[in-house]
């Protein structure tokens, strides 16, 4: 089992704001006594993520500044509209998904009501009708899940074409060594 960081959750989180504020990995690793290795492996992909999203606000914020008031309030509006929009949408999806599978195991468990021997007698056609309206009623409301599924397949794609990082074992990764 390896052994836990020489450092506190409080001195990776500083070293991580350090290294936001532009100070080099190398100096903070001889000041803390880890490995500038260790620092590069924790926070390389968070850092490079976070200057990201942060000049994509500065961008935003500042396009924003050059509308009109009336402008701003319209955009930030819609934006708020847009996002309420989603999540709307994104847990619709998920009820949605939730009955499908429910519906479908109710569709399946009646299957055991139909004699193999004669399944289409009087009852077994019956049984048959009602399992045929449960998914129906099943593929409906999975229409909206898959919708969204598809709709977002670009973004899976392109997550699916990331180099795959190498999965770190044992317990020094979740130290911090």
């Amino acid at each position: 089992m390896a052994r836990p960081s020489k450092l506190t959750d409080a001195q990776w989180d500083k070293i991580g704001q350090r290294l936001l504020k532009g100070e080099k990995a190398a100096d903070l690793a001889r000041e803390y006594g880890v490995s500038k290795t260790r620092i590069s492996v924790r926070f390389s992909d968070r850092i490079e993520t976070v200057k990201e999203v942060a000049q994509q606000l500065v961008a935003t914020e500042t396009r924003m500044a050059s509308l009109p008031m009336a402008d701003q309030i319209a955009a930030r509006t819609l934006a708020d509209d847009l996002k309420a929009i989603s999540m709307h949408m994104a847990s619709a999806a998920k009820y949605g998904a939730a009955t499908a599978h429910r519906l479908k195991a109710i569709a399946n468990a009646q299957v055991d009501k139909i004699d193999d021997a004669d399944p289409l007698n009087s009852a077994g056609v019956e049984v048959l009708k009602g399992i045929a309206a449960l998914e129906r009623t099943a593929n409906e409301a999975a229409e909206l899940p898959l919708g969204l599924m598809k709709a977002n397949q670009g973004v899976i794609d392109q997550m699916n074409q990331l180099p795959e990082k190498e999965t770190e074992t044992g317990l020094g990764h979740f130290y911090g060594e």
